[in-house]
């Protein structure tokens, strides 16, 4: 397709986009009156107009029914996390058995490493992407000194070459190579935070397996955003926060996947709580745990219902629209604002380096921007004239126009209002 940075253009392209009516299912905030260009849906997504009356049918329950809630809301809160199984699946490519909703991502991380971090004396060794997100980072080094081993040792971080901007996936599949049967697990980011980038999941995950080790995904900017194939893949275990491309709520639950094939065995270490015990027999008080035969063995506590239900109505928008059609438009509308930021530096002769791989299939929606020659104070113009976008250090702005609630025309003004502000500051 052959772009041009007019307003014009921008409503053509909004006006074949089959997603346009999905924005007006979003509340967004108003800078000097206007709706603002919302860049940030990777940090928190937008608030889907019919989550509000999720969680009043759950209040209403609450004041109503009481505890008879549990049983006899229109949506019973005793097994009201079944809801999330089926969707989820077409999210994450997973069988409905495989996945959950419950607790908060890096909780659900430490909790599966629980089952799949079991290392030995000579099998011990994590990879994971150098500069991995601090919770992530935290996470993995103290599960691997809670087993006695120094994070030193155990960590084997997987680091972009020089004057690079992203990993090479040979240089990962190098890496598991060269661990070679030290390698207990491989637990990475399958999009990182910080450049947009799409790792090969699928070749990452065939490697590591076939070396024997068990394989993680932390999918927090994964989920919602990229096509996942968790089982067809072979992983053992993912997990996800559902706030960012799915729209769920400020910390909202996480998900998690765990493969069919460690599905319904009582012997896999795991910590264990009421509420995944068989469901048919949770009442009858029994001493000893008997799993759940999915996902929901995982389970601790009982599910927090008025925390779920703006995400059972996010999901609900998944599941009109389908993956397929979310992706084409993220491929479409990311492709338009690369246009325009490079359309934008050559107007006013400023220098921008998107270090977001230029590989469609490397990236989703978002595009991190090198604003070489600019400072901070851009990134102020921008948010004091109605674009919501996200700073990170030296001086990168993340861009992620979600292709649920952003339009192209959107892209447009941002663009306009980008050159403004670089202009103001010369």
């Amino acid at each position: 397709m052959q772009f041009q940075n007019t307003l014009a253009f921008a409503r053509e392209l909004d006006q074949q986009d089959e997603l346009k009516p999905y924005r007006q299912e979003f509340h967004f905030p108003k800078i000097q009156g206007k709706d603002v260009i919302y860049f940030t849906g990777n940090s928190l997504g937008l608030q889907p107009k019919r989550a509000q009356k999720y969680v009043d049918d759950i209040m209403k329950d609450w004041r109503e029914l009481a505890v008879e809630g549990h049983f006899y809301a229109e949506k019973p809160w005793w097994d009201y996390h079944e809801r999330f199984a089926k969707p989820l699946s077409k999210i994450v490519g997973a069988l409905p058995e495989e996945v959950t909703v419950m607790n908060t991502l890096t909780v659900n991380l430490h909790l599966l490493m629980v089952s799949f971090y079991r290392p030995t004396a000579k099998r011990f060794k994590i990879i994971c992407e150098e500069k991995a997100f601090p919770s992530d980072q935290y996470m993995l080094a103290s599960q691997v000194r809670f087993h006695g081993f120094d994070p030193k040792d155990a960590l084997v971080e997987v680091k972009k070459r020089e004057g690079e901007n992203c990993w090479r996936t040979e240089d990962v599949l190098k890496a598991i190579e060269e661990t070679g049967d030290e390698l207990a697990l491989v637990m990475m980011g399958g999009v990182n935070y910080y450049n947009g980038q799409v790792f090969d999941m699928e070749a990452i995950t065939a490697k590591a397996k076939s070396l024997g080790a068990n394989v993680g995904w932390d999918l927090a900017h994964g989920a919602g955003n990229v096509e996942l194939k968790l089982h067809d893949w072979g992983v053992d275990f993912a997990a996800w926060c559902s706030y960012k491309y799915m729209n769920s709520g400020p910390g909202n639950v996480s998900g998690i996947f765990v493969h069919q094939k460690h599905l319904n065995k009582k012997d896999i270490p795991r910590f264990e709580g009421w509420w995944g015990h068989d469901k048919e027999r949770r009442f009858l008080m029994e001493p000893e745990f008997t799993p759940m035969p999915n996902a929901e063995a995982w389970h601790i506590s009982n599910a927090a219902v008025i925390a779920m239900a703006p995400y059972l109505a996010s999901l609900e928008l998944f599941e009109e629209i389908g993956m397929e059609k979310l992706i084409a438009k993220r491929n479409v509308i990311t492709a338009y604002l690369e246009f325009i930021l490079l359309d934008i530096a050559k107007e006013v002769g400023s220098s921008f380096e998107i270090i977001t791989p230029s590989n469609p299939s490397e990236r989703a929606s978002q595009l991190s921007v090198f604003l070489h020659g600019e400072g901070r104070a851009l990134f102020d113009y921008l948010m004091e004239n109605g674009v919501i976008t996200d700073w990170r250090e030296p001086n990168v702005i993340r861009l992620a126009p979600v292709p649920l609630y952003c339009s192209f025309e959107d892209m447009y003004h941002f663009g306009q209002l980008l050159k403004k502000g670089i202009q103001k500051n010369k």
